[in-house]
């Protein structure tokens, strides 16, 4: 399997690029999103860090959804192969989330996951689209400005577990 080992190079103002393991990767903009995957509503209310509460509707493509369309590299029939994929996401500021395949898969966790191209009613275009994560309660897995969505597996081939 040919598999990039090194991130693809930055991306325009409000564009991201998804790789890993995928036979289509793709640059993808926020426009494309609205345009091409059907949109979901999720209003929401997280507590960030810093700001206390946070009230929002966003609209978007649920992640799995347009991943789906990069043609990951995997079985899908096959479920242990498809729990072992991990989705890495980073954002303009250099905040980083991870994922499980297994959470957004319609066969394990399902969670309705968006990449958001409206925010309480504001298109974000120039801004970036917005990981979003309903089912969470805290906002740590909320990136903005997403730059990178990375699909792999997780193993460690002939690495043993540390024992404590």
């Amino acid at each position: 399997m040919n598999r990039p080992s090194t991130a693809p190079r930055p991306t325009p103002p409000g564009t991201f690029a998804l790789w890993g393991d995928l036979a289509d990767p793709v640059t993808l903009s926020v426009a494309r999103l609205r345009r091409d995957w059907e949109q979901h509503r999720a209003d929401v209310v997280f507590d960030c860090a810093t700001s206390g509460p946070q009230r929002h509707a966003f609209a978007g493509p649920l992640l799995r959804e347009v991943v789906a369309a990069a043609l990951p590299r995997f079985a899908p029939l096959r479920r242990k192969e498809r729990s072992r994929l991990l989705l890495a996401v980073s954002g303009g500021d250099g905040h980083h989330a991870v994922l499980s395949w297994a959470e957004i898969d319609a066969d394990f966790g399902n969670a309705p996951v968006l990449l958001a191209t409206r925010m309480d009613g504001r298109d974000l275009d120039e801004a970036g689209t917005q990981l979003v994560v309903p089912s969470d309660r805290c906002g740590a897995r909320y990136v903005s400005a997403v730059t990178g969505i990375w699909l792999g597996r997780h193993h460690r081939e002939g690495a043993a577990p540390a024992v404590v």
